[in-house]
């Protein structure tokens, strides 16, 4: 039997141990595997080799591109000092196990991320730079992202029309500034840090949001115009109020409805997810429920060509009732285009053929208002008989 090889360590490190070393021993022995972080004790720093004492697992070594790798942060350290390493290879021929202290560290960074992402710490992050999906924050030296839906209500952008540009002009004045965030994503493995903002108040605004219920009306002021509605901030709380609610009447942009700064009364409609919808019409009467009071089917009425569509033409008959004169009502006639018979804002007579109050639908039409124009009589002309001629064929004689 051959004899046993000892790998001798540079002095002050204690004599490594093989495998079938600890086997014959009978010592209970943990196992380490490719890529597990442990913590261990310098035991000496070489020009090309770097002694680790992993406690119950034996002694390692960093060498080689992972020594140059981790050059910096060796200088700082001397015998005796804990550290944490990576396992690149759990035991080479000599039975020492490989290390590397780079890759601990970024797994060290991870793992605090994580830490911090489970204990829902607030941490302040300085906004580095802006794209047109949300921010970009710097954590423990890990790149993270803020994204545009995870800003608190101080920050949304709210840009009319959603204009991108203008969106993104509105993320770039936030850098430089330090935002109170909190980390919702911290994944090592695709190298992926999200950060949230509006989670640092989502505690505080359960509590408020659990003052609220529906129905409620609140006094607020609106902070925001966008193409999909208004931004009500009310106390210390804000709520959007969609397109839908901001008046009964058909709306093209909320921006003829209400503007910046005034002064509003809304009803509280929906909380979900910690956001709250509100309603300005809903406090208003309905001016469709006495439409059957002052309109009648059969009447003629005069109004204005509000806007122009495929299907037909939307006729407005007063502040809040509108009309539609369907494609099929605007003449005898087949028609392809509406804007061959009416054009927006010309005024003409119509009249009502439907109402209907609950849905907020009127019925209009243009050529009720004409007599259907009399068929012609065809006149068919009798066709000439056309005797079919035969060819004479004459037969052979014989």
């Amino acid at each position: 039997m051959s004899e046993e090889k000892v790998q001798t360590i540079p002095v002050g490190a204690a004599k490594a141990q093989t495998m079938s070393d600890l086997l014959g021993t009978g010592i209970e022995i943990k196992v380490l595997k490719q890529g597990d972080m442990v913590e261990g004790t310098l035991i000496s720093v070489g020009k090309n080799e770097v002694y680790v004492d992993l406690e119950g697992y034996g002694v390692g070594v960093v060498r080689g591109r992972e020594l140059y790798d981790d050059e910096a942060t060796l200088s700082a350290l001397k015998p005796g000092d804990k550290i944490f390493v990576s396992v690149v290879e759990p035991e080479n021929k000599d039975g020492i196990t490989e290390l590397s202290l780079r890759q601990a560290g970024q797994e060290r960074v991870w793992q605090t991320l994580k830490e911090k992402m489970e204990s829902k710490e607030v941490i302040r992050a300085k906004i580095l730079e802006a794209n047109k999906g949300g921010l970009m924050v710097e954590i423990n030296n890990v790149m993270g992202f803020l994204p545009v839906s995870q800003l608190s209500l101080e920050h949304y952008p709210r840009v009319e029309d959603g204009d991108k540009n203008r969106i993104l002009g509105v993320l770039q004045s936030y850098i430089g500034q330090p935002f109170d965030v909190q980390i919702i994503t911290a994944d090592s493995a695709e190298e992926k840090l999200i950060v949230s903002e509006k989670a640092v108040f989502e505690k505080e605004m359960e509590n408020k949001l659990g003052q609220l219920k529906i129905g409620l009306v609140v006094e607020g002021t609106i902070t925001g115009v966008v193409d999909f509605g208004a931004f009500v901030k009310f106390g210390e709380m804000e709520g959007l109020v969609h397109i839908s609610e901001l008046a009964w009447q058909r709306i093209e942009n909320p921006k003829d409805i209400v503007k910046v700064g005034q002064k509003v009364t809304a009803k509280v409609i929906s909380i979900d997810k910690g956001r709250v919808s509100l309603s300005i019409k809903q406090l208003q009467e309905d001016p469709w429920l006495q439409a059957v009071k002052k309109y009648q089917i059969g009447q003629t009425v005069k109004g204005k060509v509000a806007k122009v569509m495929p299907f037909g033409v939307f006729v407005e008959l007063d502040k809040d009732i509108q009309g539609l004169a369907h494609i099929m009502e605007l003449s005898h006639e087949a028609v392809k285009n509406p804007e061959e018979i009416l054009k927006p804002g010309e005024e003409k007579e119509f009249k009502i053929i439907s109402i209907e109050p609950a849905e907020h639908r009127l019925g209009l039409s243009l050529k009720a208002l004409t007599e259907a124009p009399k068929k012609s009589e065809v006149k068919v002309e009798d066709k000439p008989v056309i005797e079919e001629v035969k060819p004479a064929v004459e037969e052979k004689k014989e």
